[in-house]
């Protein structure tokens, strides 16, 4: 897959090519994702952030103009994306969420969550996507709360 890492710092560099183990076809830049530098993600499938790059609902135009259909944050928080338009858009989003926050764990989860959608599959927990997916239909019918899956169906997400 090809993907594109924005702001990457010296200590990470490493770490992901390490992880990535030359799988994918990794750019790593330490520039921040903005208006300037989104050009970058053009013809790449993946775009991987820090939590200090915003994805408002302008940058998500502009990646999905680029070509973009999957966004990786390296760290456990979203609240940087805009997941509600994310999610119109049609994106698929993923985020690091174990406790272990550390630089080789951050690379180790963002090249699984490449992995797996490399094969097609489901990113499972670091999934951050707010639409039915066949994770959530098989909560439902294991006993899981059906409100919470009509909710993402027709967009009310949180409260």
């Amino acid at each position: 897959m090809k993907a594109i890492a924005y702001n990457i710092k010296p200590e990470e560099k490493e770490c992901l090519a390490i992880a990535n183990g030359k799988r994918h076809d990794l750019t790593l830049i330490s520039n921040e994702l903005n208006a300037r530098t989104v050009s970058y993600a053009l013809g790449k499938e993946a775009v991987i952030i820090s939590p200090y790059d915003i994805l408002d609902r302008e940058m998500l135009w502009e990646l999905k103009h680029a070509g973009v259909t999957k966004i990786i944050t390296r760290s456990k928080i979203t609240t940087h994306i805009d997941l509600g338009e994310a999610t119109r858009m049609d994106f698929k989003i993923a985020n690091v969420p174990d406790e272990d926050q550390s630089v080789p764990n951050l690379a180790k989860q963002t090249i699984r969550n490449l992995n797996a959608w490399g094969a097609g599959k489901c990113v499972g927990e670091a999934c951050c996507c707010q639409k039915v997916c066949e994770m959530d239909k098989k909560k439902v019918k294991a006993g899981g709360d059906r409100r919470i899956v009509n909710d993402y169906q027709y967009g009310r997400t949180g409260n």
